[in-house]
């Protein structure tokens, strides 16, 4: 008898290891994505639950209890500079995402022991690793039902954007800002003191582009035609900076320079934005 159970355990045994080579696909597949904001990256991993039919916000996520925002390991957050988050400064690192669903709003918090597996208990919850806690509005989007869970970015700009979360009809945006300007203004300042031509370039286009001063821009794209000759593309930045500081009519003459060169070297777009930026010029003169 013993001998029989033996047996049938080393069976049972064979069975399950042999059953544990097989791959199979993860209920709540992991995702991860980079995305770059203003000069710093942001990197998100995340796993992936979808509805199967559930009712989710409410119900198998209730409202006021701490939610791992996602399925598996706790979603993680990593940032390779300083930024702000819900108007709260957060240090470069790698942080947990928690968050407390509410049918109006949702508790997001940023929290920097990555170690927990889904939420920690009440017990292990320390308000000292909490590294940035706010609530941003829930919306409920009409007529649309995602069936998968999905953090995304939104949004971009050079001083911020967006990452939301989305599931079901709930759309939640949480706000980043970083600080791309000073950056910015600190290389313009050092590069400067010796720059080429495509310096110049960069400088112009971001003073314009940011509504810097429009007439230190213009220097600074003069001094880049200067060193490296006339390039469509060039003139057409100078063209912009012109129209800002009210120069209608350089402005026009400057942009047909450039359709001209463009047309030449065979581009078709720059030609085309010029004569439209031509026409709301002349529209202006009048």
């Amino acid at each position: 008898m013993k001998s029989y159970v033996l047996t049938v355990l080393l069976l049972l045994a064979t069975c399950t290891l042999g059953l544990s080579q097989i791959q199979t696909p993860a209920p709540s597949p992991g995702a991860k994505f980079t995305q770059d904001v203003g000069l710093i990256k942001v990197d998100v991993e995340y796993s992936r639950p979808s509805k199967k039919g559930r009712v989710i916000f409410g119900d198998l996520v209730p409202y006021g209890d701490m939610w791992r925002t996602g399925a598996n390991a706790s979603t993680k957050v990593t940032f390779s500079d300083k930024v702000t988050v819900g108007g709260k400064d957060l240090d470069k690192g790698t942080y947990a995402l928690y968050t407390i669903p509410g049918q109006k709003e949702w508790t997001i918090i940023f929290y920097s022991n990555t170690s927990y597996w889904g939420t920690p208990e009440e017990k292990d919850f320390k308000e000292e690793e909490v590294a940035a806690r706010f609530t941003v509005p829930a919306y409920k989007m009409e007529n649309v039902s995602v069936e998968t869970f999905t953090i995304g970015m939104d949004n971009l700009k050079n001083d911020g954007a967006e990452l939301y979360l989305l599931w079901e009809s709930t759309y939640v945006g949480i706000p980043i800002k970083v600080d791309t300007d000073s950056k910015v203004m600190a290389a313009i300042k050092s590069t400067m003191a010796g720059p080429k031509s495509g310096d110049y370039f960069a400088a112009a286009r971001y003073y314009h582009e940011q509504g810097q001063d429009q007439k230190q821009a213009l220097e600074w794209v003069n001094k880049c035609l200067e060193m490296g000759g006339d390039k469509f593309w060039i003139l057409r930045l100078k063209a912009n900076i012109q129209a800002e500081l009210g120069m209608y009519k350089d402005a026009i003459a400057t942009a047909q320079k450039s359709t001209e060169l463009a047309k030449a070297d065979g581009n078709a777009d720059y030609p085309r934005m010029n004569e439209k930026s031509i026409t709301a010029w002349k529209a202006k003169m009048k």
